[in-house]
Formats: structure tokens, C-alpha cells, sequence
């Protein structure tokens, strides 16, 4: 039986941009929508803007949306996930069956693909690639993919037939082969190490997808072309055949204020990260917003329970108590950024609403903090056996405002006695600092993906382990019952079972103050009117395949 069922590093100034801009296809001065032709047109050079610089270009490690922006570009995957129903759909596999359990996964292939670099991609390269993904190669550096879960070893069954076992129900692998965390590459590209993946080492990156990296300036600008060969999209897609344009320049604009700036002014076509104060600018005329949502776990705080400050659940209650997320959402975002109602967002697979244990009360928040045995000091700040209620977050810089965002709390919280100090530090000082809860006791953050595992992905101990319940240091879990149920989640094989094992979770994790969700994170990308058929996958990272520049 068919499954195809819904499965659930340089800050660039205005002049660097400009540079990196000159060349490309695109000229400045776009035109009014309506002066542009209905029919695609064909050509020209796409000027993308990015706030950071891509790290890896890994699948399993490509989370990070400017990795992910070139990824989803430059591969293709065995399943599509329709952004727009989430459901899937064939791809490179033409169809796919799954045995009761979902313990064993069959997929019939196409024979007409291939990479950029001309070698074909076959059913042992299927096999080549997921295995690679599901296992990791640890004498390489490259990790599993948090996506595949249970995984065992592909099976070749003939030429365009392969078979996936694992070891224990894996109800979401369906929905992982459609992810860029699977995104397929070649035999030669397969066999490289994790720096092999890295800045320097772009064009390297074979893909079977409609672009191919051609030019690379580390940390600053990266280039892709179309392929003219490219004939194998998605079969639900109306455009087919190879992309409208004639390539992307993935340029790093670091500051807001230049990257909304170069695309106001037409001299960069689309733009990611658009803030919230500066939405407004692209409601005049020649410019629009297209804010994409992200289908996952919100945008929120992860509180470190095994930290001593934090063990007492009461302390957790209190802080939650003590933060007004509404005045946090109406103060610093727009209506793009609905207030969070729980764990995950309300478009997400698996969401229940968990809105009532996160409402505003510093009254109680004070008593709770009095019963914990925390007292005001002559200063203000909250005090027990001689040490002050003091906790440190991270910057989380993906994150839209998140320093705006911990300032407000920071202000909320010293009004009930509790001193918030934030964690200052680039993208490699913020990712040590995150796995050490001495240094950082409250994790901001987020993570997209659309199906029931992206709660496991975020706070599983062996997975992003964002509440540290697994300690790196000695390897004990702190709350083995928090493990048991987001296992199950990955692990039961119908969707029924895996909706009661998410609501499971996500009810455990507010009765225990875990965590507190602020709001459902968008991806919000500025472009001008010369940009037609822009379109993002199903978590909100760029596809440019049906994308096309008039005039």
C-alpha cells in the first residue's frame, strides 16, 4: 500500500554588500508588480541576503537556516513535503510501502537522475547516503542525523529498488527523507570528512538538485548556478525542467539596518530576517514580506533543572510566573509572531495547548519564590543560604530580537527579585557555552521541522539536549521519565499513538516547568516586486527552484 499520506563569518557594511551585490543579473529600481509579465521569465541572477555566514553543508548538521538555505538548493530528497498541506509526495522515490510497524521501509526509485558532476544517482548511493545519515561516521566527525531514528542498515533490492530496516518502530523516517537533513549527495561527496563540508570547501558539494555551488568567498558571499540539465522535481510542482533563474548570490549582511536597507532601495532582491520594527518599510509600493512558518517547537526558554538554582520546581514556576510574554510580543514583534500557546506551534504535528501554565502572575511568582525560601536582599535581588537568585542566558543569534527579548525579562524578573544576566559572545562562544549549565542556565532557542519527532530533536538527552538532562560531563540523565516519552514519540507506529505520546511530552514539560514558550517563530523575507515565485519548504528555508526575476 502506498504511504504517501500526511506524516506527520563577517558582519558586512553597506559598502561589502554593495561589492558583493555589483554583477549580478538584477539591476536596482524594481518595477511595480503590476508592470511585470504573468509568464515566468528565464534569467538573471537572484542577490539573496543573509544575517550569518553558513557553517556546514552536512545535511544531518544543515539545521542552521543558512546552512539549510543552500542545502535545500542544492539537493534533492527521496520524498517532498508539500509546504502548504505538509503532505508527501513523490520525488526521487516514486512511491514508497512501510511493513505494520514501521520497522522496514520500501522505496522505488527514479533511473533517470544524476549529480552535477555527471555520475548517476543509483540505488546504492540511495543506500550510501542514508546509511551515512543514519549511523554517522564518528572517525569522520559526522553525526547522526536527529531525524533518523532506530536506524539499522538500506538494503539494495535491484536497480530501483532499496529497503530500509531499523530495530524499533521509526514512524518518522518517511517525513526525515524529505528534510535537507536527508539531502542526497554523490559517491565522492559521501566520502568526505566533516571539514570537507565546511567554508572553503563549497564547490565540493556534489548534489543531484537544481543548483550547483559555483563560487565561494569564505564568510561573505557564496554562488550557485542553475543546472540546464535538471529534470526530476517533484511531480506535483507545475514548473518542471530546470530553475527559472540563472543563479543565486548568497551574500552576508550582517546588520539589520543594511540588509533591509539594500533591498528597500532594489539593490538586493530578497532578504532573510526581516525585524519586526522594520516590516513596515516593505509596505511600500515595489516591496512585500513573506513570513513562513516554522512548524515546530516555538520560540522559548529552556530551564537547566539540574542546576541548583534552578532544581526546585517552585523557582521554575515563579519565573514563568513572572514573565509577561504578551507585553515580550507586543513591545518588540508584529503579528507575524503569534504568542506561543505551547510547546510547539498550533500548525505543528502533535500541538496541545498548554497556554494555562503559562500565564502572568508575579504576585505568584513572589509567593512561590517566599516558599522556596529565597529572600529579598537590601539590594533587591533574591537570596538562599547566602547565595543570590542570579541566572545567566544565552544570545540565541538565529533567533529573531533575542537580545531584545532577554533584556525585557531581564527587567520583569528583577521586579520579583531574580537578577537576569545575558551571555555576550559569538556563534562558537555561544554554542560552548550552551552544554555547560555553570555558565548558562536558561536556553533560548527554537527548532523547526514538520512531524512529531522535533520534539525529541529539542529536548531528547541524546539529541539538541536543550534542557541538559543528559550531564556531558558524567553522562547521567536527570529526569529519565522525560526520555521515556519523547522516545515514544519516534517510536510508536501510528499517527494516533504518536499525537497521545507528543501531548504526552509536551503536558510532562509544563507540569514541570521545563520550559516556557514565547512565541511561534517565523521566517520573514523581504523582497521586491521583480521577485516572482518565491516559495520556502515546509520549516521556512528558501526554495528557489520555481523563482523568477521580471524585466
Amino acid at each position: 500500500m502506498s504511504r504517501f499520506t500526511r506524516s506527520t563569518l563577517v558582519a558586512a557594511s553597506a559598502v561589502a554588500v554593495a561589492a558583493l551585490i555589483a554583477g549580478c543579473a538584477s539591476g536596482a529600481g524594481a518595477p511595480a508588480a503590476s508592470d511585470t509579465a504573468a509568464a515566468p521569465q528565464s534569467g538573471g541572477t537572484l542577490s539573496y541576503l543573509e544575517p550569518q555566514a553558513w557553517s556546514t553543508l552536512y545535511p544531518p548538521s544543515a539545521g542552521f537556516y543558512p546552512n539549510g538555505g543552500i542545502v535545500n538548493n542544492i539537493t534533492d530528497r527521496l520524498l517532498y513535503q508539500n509546504p502548504d498541506t505538509l503532505e508527501l509526495e513523490p520525488w526521487i522515490a516514486t512511491d514508497y510501502t512501510v511493513n505494520d510497524d514501521a520497522t522496514e521501509y520500501t522505496f522505488d526509485l527514479r533511473t533517470d537522475v544524476t549529480y552535477s558532476d555527471g555520475s548517476k544517482l543509483t540505488a546504492a548511493n540511495v543506500v550510501k547516503n542514508i546509511d551515512l545519515y543514519g549511523k554517522g561516521d564518528t572517525a569522520r566527525a559526522l553525526p547522526v542525523s536527529e531525524a533518523i531514528n532506530n536506524y539499522d542498515h538500506g538494503e539494495v533490492v535491484d536497480d530501483d529498488t532499496v529497503v530500509f530496516h531499523f530495530t524499533a518502530p521509526s514512524p518518522g523516517f518517511a517525513q526525515a527523507v524529505s528534510t535537507i537533513n536527508s539531502g542526497l549527495l554523490s559517491d565522492a561527496t559521501l566520502d568526505l570528512a566533516s571539514e570537507g563540508f565546511g567554508p572553503g570547501k563549497a564547490k565540493d558539494i556534489i548534489g543531484s538538485g537544481p543548483f550547483v555551488v559555483s563560487g565561494e568567498e569564505i564568510g561573505t558571499k557564496t554562488s550557485v548556478t542553475a543546472r540546464a540539465d535538471y529534470n526530476w522535481a517533484p511531480p506535483s510542482l507545475e514548473h518542471q525542467g530546470a530553475a527559472y533563474l540563472d543563479g543565486i548570490d548568497y551574500i552576508v549582511a550582517a546588520e539589520n539596518s543594511v540588509r533591509v536597507g539594500t533591498v528597500v532601495a532594489g539593490q538586493a532582491d530578497i532578504a532573510r530576517n526581516i525585524p519586526a520594527p522594520d516590516e513596515a518599510q516593505f509596505a511600500a509600493g515595489g516591496l512585500s514580506l513573506h513570513a513562513a512558518a516554522t512548524n515546530g517547537v516555538n520560540n522559548g526558554l529552556s530551564f537547566r533543572f539540574r542546576e541548583p538554582r534552578l532544581e526546585d520546581v517552585r523557582v521554575r514556576q515563579a519565573i514563568i510566573a513572572g514573565i509577561d510574554r504578551q507585553k515580550i510580543v507586543d513591545t518588540l514583534f508584529t503579528a507575524n509572531y503569534p504568542l506561543a500557546t505551547g510547546a510547539l506551534a498550533k500548525t505543528a504535528l502533535g500541538y496541545v495547548d498548554t497556554s494555562s501554565y503559562y500565564t502572568y502572575d508575579p504576585d505568584k511568582a513572589a509567593k512561590l519564590l517566599d516558599e522556596a525560601g529565597w529572600t529579598l536582599g537590601a539590594d533587591g535581588i533574591r537570596e538562599k543560604d547566602g547565595e543570590k537568585l542570579s541566572l545567566t542566558f544565552n544570545e540565541a543569534l538565529p533567533q529573531p530580537r533575542s537580545k531584545d527579548v532577554v533584556t525585557l525579562i531581564q527587567e520583569q524578573l528583577k521586579e520579583i527579585g531574580i537578577e537576569v544576566s545575558l551571555f555576550a559572545g559569538d556563534m562558537a562562544a555561544q554554542t560552548k557555552a550552551s552544554t555547560d549549565q555553570s555558565t548558562i542556565q536558561v536556553y533560548h532557542s527554537m527548532v523547526g521541522r514538520a512531524d512529531f519527532d522535533v520534539l525529541k530533536s529539542q529536548y531528547f538527552s541524546k539529541n539538541r539536549n536543550t534542557l541538559l538532562n543528559l550531564n556531558p560531563a558524567d553522562q547521567t540523565v536527570g529526569d529519565p521519565e522525560l526520555d521515556t516519552l519523547l522516545l515514544a514519540i519516534a517510536s510508536e507506529p501510528t499517527t494516533p499513538e504518536r499525537q497521545a505520546a507528543s501531548e504526552a511530552a509536551q503536558k510532562y514539560l509544563a507540569e514541570n516547568a521545563y520550559i516556557l514558550p514565547i512565541f511561534e517563530e517565523p521566517q520573514v523575507f523581504g523582497l521586491t516586486a521583480k521577485v516572482h515565485g518565491f516559495d520556502t519548504e515546509s520549516v521556512g528555508r528558501p526554495s528557489f527552484y520555481s523563482t523568477w526575476l521580471a524585466g
